[in-house]
């Protein structure tokens, strides 16, 4: 099968399974995430098809919408790959991207590393910064019934992967938590370019957020 045929069932599959998914999670941060990979991938040495299944399938089933099973997503991943008969190092390839793209709190070492999974994980934690990102982040908190702020509820960044994913603090807090440490941990040289614009806009939104906030505008 070649690489045209192989991403187009791969798309078709990832729409089809993320078609009720919850706003911040479904095929379009998908599609969004592949077109920064792709954006991405031009500046890097890489595998393009391994780049391109990682960003098509690395949401395919996120642990929170899924009990916090970490297992399930590169489970189903590999299912379909193997379906289309796609080799078996690429499997593999592509299961380890979905296993260690995940931000969790940001307090641990990564086991695997490659040049494909930093530029997934690259565009992946951009889809999560700028305007998009704040967009994501409310319409999740949302979907967990989530204060927007509390003054009285500090952010904790010293988490632990499971504080981390059991957190049910403000929607505000995350943007401490997560999406401002984003720009610090970008991998690859248009990956950490792309992130100033967005962090900025981000510090932009909370300046007018807390003087909002206050009435004093």
């Amino acid at each position: 099968m070649t690489h045209q045929k192989i991403i187009d069932q791969t798309v078709k599959f990832a729409k089809e399974t993320l078609a009720n998914a919850e706003g911040g999670h479904d095929w379009w941060h998908i599609y969004r995430v592949w077109q920064l990979a792709k954006k991405i991938a031009t500046q890097e040495k890489t595998n393009l098809l391994v780049v391109e299944l990682g960003a098509l399938l690395h949401d395919i089933a996120d642990a929170k919408f899924n009990d916090g099973d970490e297992n399930i997503g590169p489970k189903k991943a590999r299912e379909f790959l193997q379906s289309i008969s796609v080799e078996e190092e690429l499997i593999i390839h592509v299961e380890k991207i979905i296993q260690h793209i995940s931000f969790k709190g940001g307090n641990f070492e990564q086991a695997f590393n490659s040049t494909e999974l930093t530029v997934v994980q690259d565009a992946d934690r951009l889809d999560a910064m700028g305007a998009i990102g704040i967009a994501r982040t409310f319409n999740y908190g949302g979907f967990k019934n989530r204060a927007i702020y509390n003054p009285n509820i500090q952010p904790n960044l010293s988490m632990s992967k499971e504080e981390y994913k059991n957190s049910t603090a403000p929607t505000i807090n995350h943007f401490y938590e997560k999406l401002l440490l984003l720009k610090d941990r970008m991998n690859t040289t248009t990956g950490k370019a792309m992130a100033i614009h967005r962090h900025n806009y981000m510090k932009q939104f909370l300046e007018e957020f807390y003087k909002e906030w206050e009435g004093e505008k």
